[in-house]
């Protein structure tokens, strides 16, 4: 059973800057983060496809960044210049052994 724990949400003003992170039970390639605020669909931020390569939403290219500690089984989303439109639950996941994985999610609150 994969275990996913993440950390780092919080409460910042808008322009600031917060890192998540997400640590897995066991070493998984295909990781990335998934949001969803009140009222809207979770959607799909930032993920490690393919051997290093990434994808991003639109709206965060620039401004947030996904990176990785193999040897700590962790992934990261550096989150600056952060929007009241950022505002969401943040879900880490992982693809592994053809299941998905998704951790407890963390709340981020951006004001403006």
């Amino acid at each position: 059973q994969v275990q996913l724990v993440e950390s780092g949400g919080g409460l910042v003003q808008a322009g600031g800057s917060l890192r998540l992170s997400c640590a897995a039970s066991v070493p998984i390639n295909h990781m990335g983060w998934y949001r969803q605020a009140p009222g809207n669909q979770r959607e799909l931020v930032a993920v490690f496809t393919s051997g290093s390569s990434t994808n991003y939403v639109d709206s965060v290219k620039g401004r947030f960044t996904i990176s990785r500690d193999n040897a700590k089984n962790t992934v990261y989303l550096q989150m600056n210049n952060l929007k009241p439109e950022d505002t969401a639950v943040y879900y880490c996941n992982a693809l592994y052994m053809f299941r998905n994985y998704w951790g407890q999610g963390t709340q981020v609150t951006v004001s403006s």
